[in-house]
Formats: structure tokens, C-alpha cells, sequence
């Protein structure tokens, strides 16, 4: 399981694909790898992963 100990602000690049949740929101967003995250209902709030997405392996 991943757990991501410090919030991601809007903008940054998304270390990973998958569910990004504005904690104690409903806000929730799906975030491609290396793409920024966008911005927040409300200024100071930030994004934690979620629900990483899971990848099948090629030919299977």
C-alpha cells in the first residue's frame, strides 16, 4: 500500500497515477503520472494519493 505522508500542492507534477483526494473534501481527481495536479476548491488545500493505479502486464 502507498501512503504519501505530506500533501501535494496544486501544480505539482503527480509522482504517480491514480485517485487523488483533497482530504476532508469530496474533491477527488484522476491524476496521470508526471502531469501537474489541479487546483483546489479552496486556497491552502492539497492532494493525497488515494487509489494508485494498477497496471497489467503487456502480452497477458
Amino acid at each position: 500500500m502507498i501512503t504519501m505522508a505530506k500533501k501535494l500542492t496544486p501544480g505539482t507534477p503527480a509522482p504517480k497515477s491514480g485517485q487523488y483526494k483533497v482530504p476532508g473534501s469530496k474533491t477527488e481527481v484522476t491524476a496521470v503520472k508526471g502531469k501537474p495536479l489541479p487546483p483546489t476548491p479552496k486556497a491552502g488545500q492539497g492532494y493525497k494519493l488515494v487509489d494508485p493505479t494498477k497496471h497489467k502486464p503487456k502480452g497477458k
